[in-house]
């Protein structure tokens, strides 16, 4: 089976499944105790921390460890939200956000809150004017922007965007989790919220990074667990696990992130050349280096994903994040582009130019085949 879902989950790289089955041995103790197994625990927590710290170009004490990536964004939003409440109660969030930010917003909007969500260009970016304009309004208390796009890959402007946050006083949080470990960090972020198993560390880990100075405040019951950011026992297990991928997949993504932007390039040229009808979405410049969408018109594409798994393919469609709901992806609607019969190819660390090559020399018959029975011919 090839797998080409990595921006679902990447697999387990090598190196965490060491410091996981080490750390099962060394790390179980409980971390806020003072005897020795707990002591050892602890000492591996803040190794982790300081480490994933480093990746992130943040400091150790502003790095708290949460049980997943969505957690992570919802702490992350609904606390900075919190903490400034003497400032407004205005959201602005971008029109492609993960649905773990927009979860967060109807949280915030049924509290009382209101959000301002900002349209993006055909190529899944975010309107920048637009976006300038809301953060200036009055009583705008966060923004959030992604910093690449779950379902596309489109790069969003971050730098930009935080510069704009900056001149109005407003916090930025960033959803890196499609970013981290595959290419350098974004820059001007006041909280930054990513996913270990989305960079080859275990599942049940996010990180959420606050920066000092960002008035932030639990939403939730306070615990003195990761600086009173995070209720809950520590998976210190996990945490050094994801810590040991972060440091190797960021030790080998300037080489293996040109070798897979490369591959999504030969697809992004051979699909529409090969496949008639076909509309290839998404930025082809300013992009992560993994992720390609495409949509095939008058193909269902959940049909489409059925049949490339027959023939040993692990695809999603691009619509991952509201999969389960049946309803056409907010992000593919916001762009103005087809709802339908969309595939998501997103590679992962070590995917070969063999398996590509085998792809693209089915594909095409396939998509042909299933609009045949459809009764459309091309």
């Amino acid at each position: 089976m090839a797998y080409f879902d990595a921006a679902s989950t990447e697999p387990l790289h090598p190196q965490a499944r060491e410091a996981l089955i080490a750390a099962l041995d060394v790390g179980w103790a409980d971390p806020a105790r003072l005897y020795g197994p707990a002591r050892r625990a602890s000492m591996l927590l803040e190794q982790a921390r300081t480490e994933v710290a480093e990746a992130l170009g943040a400091r150790p004490d502003e790095v708290s460890f949460t049980t997943s990536g969505t957690q992570a964004v919802h702490l992350g939003v609904l606390g900075t939200l919190h903490g400034r409440r003497r400032a407004g109660r205005r959201l602005v969030t971008s029109a492609v956000e993960h649905s773990s930010v927009l979860h967060a917003a109807g949280v915030h909007e049924r509290d009382g809150g209101s959000v301002e969500t900002v349209g993006v260009g055909r190529t899944g970016a975010v309107d920048l004017t637009a976006f300038g304009e809301a953060v200036r309004a009055d009583g705008t208390a966060l923004a959030c922007l992604q910093s690449a796009n779950h379902e596309v890959g489109t790069v969003q402007p971050v730098a930009e965007a935080a510069a704009l946050c900056a001149e109005a006083g407003v916090p930025l949080l960033v959803d890196a989790a499609q970013s981290v470990g595959r290419m350098p960090p974004p820059r001007g972020w006041s909280v930054l919220t990513a996913s270990a198993h989305k960079w080859g560390g275990p599942a049940g880990v996010g990180v959420l990074v606050v920066r000092k100075g960002t008035r932030w405040r639990s939403p939730l019951p306070e615990d003195e667990r990761e600086r009173r950011r995070v209720p809950g026992f520590e998976n210190v297990p996990a945490i050094v696990a994801a810590a040991a991928a972060l440091r190797a997949t960021a030790a080998e993504s300037a080489q293996e992130s040109a070798r897979l932007s490369a591959l999504v390039d030969r697809i992004r040229t051979e699909v529409p050349r090969l496949v008639p009808d076909v509309e290839v979405i998404g930025d082809p410049v300013a992009r992560a280096p993994h992720i390609v969408t495409f949509s095939c018109l008058y193909v269902e594409g959940e049909a489409l994903l059925t049949e490339l798994d027959k023939a040993g393919f692990a695809i999603s469609s691009g619509s991952s994040c509201t999969a389960s709901t049946l309803r056409p992806s907010h992000v593919l609607e916001a762009m103005g582009v087809l709802t339908h019969g969309n595939v998501r190819v997103s590679l992962p660390q070590g995917a070969s130019a063999a398996d590509v090559d085998r792809f693209l020399a089915v594909l095409p018959d396939m998509v042909k085949r299933i609009r045949e029975e459809a009764g459309v011919r091309l």
